[in-house]
């Protein structure tokens, strides 16, 4: 049996907009979040060949990720993590993603987040 891949693909700190939060206030409208993802696809970087069609695109992921967070509404960081950890498991072929989702509540911390790592089940 062949081994898991460990090449893996980072985006860091990307910018989304979603309703999310306990406290009605929070709730009326789009929030800025930054999602910061890693994830690591089924081909192996050495079989790809330098060729796009053979990677999972980033961009694709990214605008996937941003699409996914404006549809939601929640009330957890942790949530959220964890439905886009699932849905970006079935979009795109990758064996494991990890997924920290950082929102900006408190006056006095640089921001709260929630990090979540799941693995496609087979």
């Amino acid at each position: 049996m062949e081994s898991a891949s460990s090449d893996e693909v980072h985006i860091e700190q990307l910018e989304v907009f979603t309703v999310i939060g306990v406290l009605e206030h929070e709730r009326k409208g789009l929030q800025r979040l930054t999602v910061t993802i890693s994830f690591w696809p089924y081909q192996p970087t050495r079989d790809m060949a330098d060729n796009i069609e053979k990677a999972i695109n980033y961009s694709a992921v990214a605008a996937e990720t941003k699409r996914f967070a404006r549809e939601q509404t929640v009330n957890l960081i942790e949530t959220l993590a964890d439905r886009l950890a699932a849905h970006l498991l079935k979009t795109f072929p990758i064996q494991r993603v990890k997924i920290e989702v950082r929102k900006f509540a408190l006056q006095d911390a640089k921001y709260v987040s929630a990090t979540v790592t799941r693995t496609t089940s087979v």
